[in-house]
């Protein structure tokens, strides 16, 4: 490769839209898919990519891939299979912490193979929480090794993450700008990475299996156990008390004031309900008015209630009479939700976000960083991480959940699921996977096969899949993937890749090189998101191989592997989506995830050099 090109200034804009990239991923002052954006209108004011290959990302096959694996993933938990999976796992596990642990986290790992990492954990939240509320186990005991399994078993095919997904179409884009001479570079089959995957897997298992118990936060009596129980919850949120009834007299002064009004009384308890005229409702909106002969329904200790009731001239109801349907636990209760790094609810307290009159949503506290906030509660600006306790009604919490904005992590009836449809999806999936094997169709006609057999069996409905789809995420990669085509284009990548030659030792190890683009990646990956690094250092990598002698497929994997491999901050969403419900703070994730991200680099070298 020639060193010497020169630094033109397309180059320039090109390597400037990267650094501008990092800066805004490392500072999060922007929502990502903004700044995707913005990167790609300046692609084409710029005419670095031609205007009718500016929306190109759209229409590849890796963003197709990825809307395919979320639905597929979808219609597999319509049908309950994950609830079985729960039960396998307990059945099989037989109370022994250690058994369960290492069970849970096989199966999670190789089930986000064949689904997105960040849908996986969401999917194994509830069977974590599940586990947990029937062995006692501790939280973080179960979902750390937990989500360190699925963000490798990711790497187990090609469709399992996004850098790996987004692969094939940045090594086949690359063959354009290729020297003359050099081999085409192939797209990688569906199983390609399997060994290496099979192999990071196996590590990780073992690492929390024969580590765990030195790395792993150990139990702590304030570590979230999500559970649906009255004990649980008057244990880790002071959430103690009954339902109780509270009719308002013509003396209350609580006559013509607003729910939001009354429940910032002093001694006021939980306001759950409220009954006016024949209207009931749970998680009444904080402008709805109280009226003489209105019903409310609250929650707390008896005699404090009672001296509330007292104080404000509210005849107390001996038992429920009008709320005993609505708080009935297989129709309504309390949950818990943790919010994760895209939701629109960060930096938004509860009165503005409305979430009682939007989504009939009652929020009770606030679990943030083991602190529990419960004073002024609907005032305080929810951040990424924190662990809501919500009160709803199941469909209504259901509902709500299809925003992505917050995934539940306690067990609760959810919307309809269609357990008769098991074995047809099963089947569906299986032929799906069986096509992109053996088969020399794409992968993502291949995957969009099974989404069509799923909608026209009725195991998914057409709303259920568009809901499925994490459209920021698709957003942000499809945005992204011209600013690797400009990288390649323009010469940028050739030109960092010759310079760094340069600068290097004569007589350097080819393993020694890869090992440096591995651990260099991950950094990368630490400060902006896995996607951005795997678009940015692709074709850097496949420019660096042909410099020095190298195999590109075998540079450009070492990236797309390497950049999912963090265990420890919330770049990566797996990540940041766990550290809420286990209650770990960041030294617990650096002090269990930092040695395995040395595994894992070593690991991807090594097998590299064996398999090419």
């Amino acid at each position: 490769m020639d060193s010497s090109l020169a630094l033109t200034n397309d180059m320039l804009l090109v390597l400037g839209l990267v650094a501008f990239t990092m800066v805004m991923f490392l500072f999060e002052r922007i929502r990502g898919d903004v700044v995707s954006l913005v990167v790609l209108v300046a692609l084409g004011l710029t005419g670095l990519v031609a205007p009718e290959d500016l929306f190109g990302g759209f229409s590849s096959g890796a963003v197709m891939n990825v809307i395919a694996s979320m639905i597929l993933g979808a219609g597999l938990d319509r049908t309950g299979a994950l609830n079985r999976l729960a039960g396998w796992l307990l059945q099989h596990a037989k109370g022994v912490e250690s058994r369960l642990v290492l069970l849970a986290s096989a199966v999670a790992g190789l089930n986000s193979s064949i689904i997105q990492n960040t849908a996986t954990t969401a999917l194994y939240l509830p069977v974590a929480s599940r586990l947990t509320a029937r062995t006692g186990i501790s939280l973080s005991r179960v979902l750390v090794p937990m989500s360190a399994a699925i963000i490798v078993g990711g790497s187990l095919t090609m469709v399992g993450n996004s850098p790996l997904i987004l692969l094939n179409d940045l090594l086949v884009s690359a063959n354009a700008n290729m020297p003359s001479g050099a081999a085409t570079l192939e797209p990688l089959k569906m199983f390609a990475p399997l060994p290496i995957g099979l192999a990071l897997l196996a590590a990780s298992l073992a690492y929390f299996h024969f580590f765990g118990h030195r790395v792993l936060p150990d139990a702590r009596d304030d570590a979230v156990t999500p559970a649906r129980t009255q004990s649980y919850f008057a244990r880790a949120y002071g959430l103690e008390g009954d339902i109780h009834e509270l009719t308002v007299t013509a003396d209350s002064p609580l006559v013509g004031m607003s729910v939001g009004d009354a429940e910032s009384q002093v001694g006021a308890p939980l306001l759950l309900a409220l009954q006016t005229g024949t209207e009931s409702r749970l998680a009444p909106p904080a402008d709805a008015r109280i009226w003489v002969g209105s019903v409310l329904g609250v929650m707390g200790e008896r005699g404090a209630i009672a001296d509330f009731a007292q104080k404000n001239f509210l005849r107390l109801s001996s038992r429920l009479r009008v709320f005993g349907d609505l708080f009935n636990p297989s129709r309504a209760g309390i949950s818990e939700a943790v919010v994760p790094p895209n939701s629109k609810f960060i930096g938004k307290p509860q009165a503005q976000l409305r979430l009682r009159k939007q989504f009939g949503l009652s929020l009770l506290a606030i679990n943030r960083d083991k602190h529990v906030l419960r004073e002024d509660v609907r005032n305080i600006p929810i951040r990424a991480g924190d662990m809501l306790v919500l009160h709803s009604i199941w469909i209504d919490l259901a509902e709500a959940a299809k925003s992505r904005d917050f995934v539940v992590v306690t067990d609760y009836p959810k919307g309809e699921q269609r357990p008769h449809k098991f074995k047809i999806a099963m089947a569906i999936f299986a032929v799906s996977m069986l096509m992109a094997l053996v088969s020399t169709i794409p992968t993502s006609i291949a995957l969009m096969t099974g989404v069509a057999g799923m909608l026209v069996t009725g195991v998914l409905k057409m709303d259920e899949a568009y809901a499925a789809i994490s459209w920021k995420t698709v957003f942000l990669m499809a945005c992204l993937i011209p600013l690797g085509w400009a990288m390649d284009s323009s010469g940028a990548a050739a030109w960092v890749a010759g310079h760094t030659i340069d600068r290097m030792p004569e007589g350097v190890p080819l393993w020694l090189i890869e090992l440096a683009l591995a651990l260099f990646t991950t950094l990368f990956g630490l400060v902006i998101s896995h996607v951005g690094a795997t678009i940015v250092l692709v074709p850097l990598a496949i420019n660096l191989a042909l410099a020095v002698g190298g195999d590109p497929t075998a540079f450009a994997l070492i990236v797309a592997l390497s950049a999912s491999n963090n265990f420890m901050t919330a770049s990566n969403p797996s990540v940041a989506m766990v550290t809420g419900p286990t209650g770990c703070t960041s030294a617990d994730m650096w002090r269990s995830g930092g040695p395995l991200t040395l595994i894992y680099t070593a690991i991807i070298v090594v097998m590299i050099n064996i398999m090419f």
